[in-house]
């Protein structure tokens, strides 16, 4: 019988710009069909990230049958981008990674740029399948990974926030609490473990689909912006760092690589395959 069902799943085109909750997506080896396959470079080509520009959260990213997007922003008129060519590769700086990506244009460089106030340019992964190999210690020969921050997918739990918020509000800042899941920017959310269960998993099946869990999420400043205001706070890191601390890692959430493809859908059992000794 399954444990758990999938509550929802996440995509977010562009990385570190809000996302959708389709009911349904299809899992690719590097990830969600269309999830963090944009990025927004600064004039030296290194990634921004709500790290550096919390307004980032704000922002919006429509995917569109073509394959293009459809942003929106505060202030800012919609704008609709087709994925470019793949015949102009730069290269481009995702944490210290060097990995080369597609510039999309001047239109939506012009908009970001706007926005944020610094010069900035959007960025398309044309070919994941090549450009950018999962962590060697935590990889299969040939596994790949979009701009998403180091793996595939991630999964996140209910349980495990709802026990986090309990945490929250027995901390020195209870008034930031409860948060809500969009602070962890999951793909898969799971409803109906025990919390902090999926410290324990090594291998899960959400629906049609297998995965391996690869290792914990160690979480940063982004958890602590608010999504829908973009203004920081101390939580969750000040929990987590004294309940949720692994070496030097702030965890929540476990990071997935997909064994094969398929679909996955909100309401799918999900079962734990394996866990770890």
């Amino acid at each position: 019988m399954p444990i758990a069902v999938l509550r929802s799943v996440h995509v977010h085109p562009v990385k570190s710009v809000a996302g959708y909750a389709p009911g349904e997506a299809v899992v690719e080896p590097w990830g969600l069909a269309g999830d963090r396959r944009w990025m927004v470079i600064d004039a030296a080509g290194r990634a921004v990230t709500q790290r550096q520009q919390a307004r980032l959260a704000l922002a919006a990213a429509e995917p569109l049958a073509d394959g293009g997007i459809r942003l929106s922003a505060p202030g800012r008129e919609p704008l609709t981008v087709a994925a470019p060519e793949p015949v102009s590769a730069i290269v481009v700086e995702l944490f210290g990674e060097k990995l080369e990506a597609v510039p999309v244009g001047a239109a939506s460089d012009v908009w970001f740029t706007a926005y944020l106030g610094v010069p900035v340019r959007l960025v398309h992964l044309d070919d994941p399948a090549h450009r950018r190999p999962v962590d060697p210690d935590y990889a299969l020969p040939g596994e790949t990974v979009s701009f998403a921050d180091g793996f595939p997918l991630l999964v996140t739990s209910v349980a495990s926030l709802d026990a986090l918020n309990s945490l929250i509000a027995q901390g020195d800042h209870p008034d930031e609490g409860p948060l809500p899941m969009n602070r962890f920017r999951p793909n898969l959310v799971v409803d109906g473990t025990p919390p902090w269960d999926e410290d324990g998993w090594q291998r899960i099946q959400v629906g049609e689909v297998r995965f391996r869990v690869a290792k914990p999420c160690g979480r940063c400043v982004v958890t602590t912006t608010d999504q829908l205001t973009a203004e920081r706070g101390k939580e969750p890191l000040r929990t987590l760092a004294r309940h949720r601390r692994f070496g030097d890692r702030l965890v929540f959430g476990q990071n997935l690589v997909p064994e094969h493809t398929g679909t996955v859908r909100a309401g799918d059992p999900v079962r734990i395959l394996g866990r770890r000794a």
